[in-house]
């Protein structure tokens, strides 16, 4: 059996693309949903993948109405594999239902898990490069003037922490840190 599967990322979203592009290609049922492709925690995408059984083919307009996050792509089609579930991507043109198909699939995964490494590999080395000019990464650390005054407003008991993150610009966590950073001290 074909199943289909429609996704856009916001309410205001249409589907009907999709669900026409899924009609045409022959699903007998549809499962549909409006929520990002970044939340692994979709209902109807886990509804689908409880629903369907060895030899159904999911079938989805586009491979990135699965999700954006190349991981969860990898991990859900090892489940599909392992399930003897195979997957058609209308846009893309993959049918893991031909030999071809599967090939190209495995490639793309394949293309996928070395893009990220490489993304890795680029960023690993732009930090090494900052570090090696002095840079350091991360948030700029607040001005010690602004954390001390928030300090002695705490040690007053005569304002609450969110008064003091509005006269301060000093935030929660940092005045919580400071706190018992100089408990520790003492």
């Amino acid at each position: 059996m074909k199943i289909g599967y429609a996704r856009v990322s916001t309410l205001d979203q249409s589907l009907d693309l999709q669900l026409d592009a899924l009609e045409k290609a022959g699903c007998v049922k549809i499962y549909q949903e409006k929520m990002s492709g970044m939340k692994d925690d979709r209902p109807e995408l886990q509804k689908l993948i409880s629903y369907a059984r060895k030899g159904d083919v999911l079938v989805v307009y586009k491979l990135d109405r699965l999700g954006h996050s190349t991981k969860r792509f990898i991990e859900m089609s090892v489940e599909l594999q392992e399930r003897k579930i195979e997957l058609v991507s209308i846009r893309d043109s993959i049918d893991t239902t031909t030999a071809v198909g599967k090939a190209m699939f495995k490639m793309l995964a394949v293309l996928a898990e070395m893009e990220r490494d490489l993304i890795s590999e680029r960023t690993r080395a732009g930090l090494e490069s900052a570090r090696a000019r002095g840079r350091k990464g991360g948030r700029p650390r607040k001005d010690n003037k602004q954390i001390k005054k928030a300090l002695k407003l705490y040690e007053t008991q005569q304002y609450t922490v969110k008064e003091i993150e509005e006269i301060t610009s000093v935030s929660r966590a940092t005045l919580y840190r400071n706190i018992r950073d100089k408990k520790n001290n003492n």
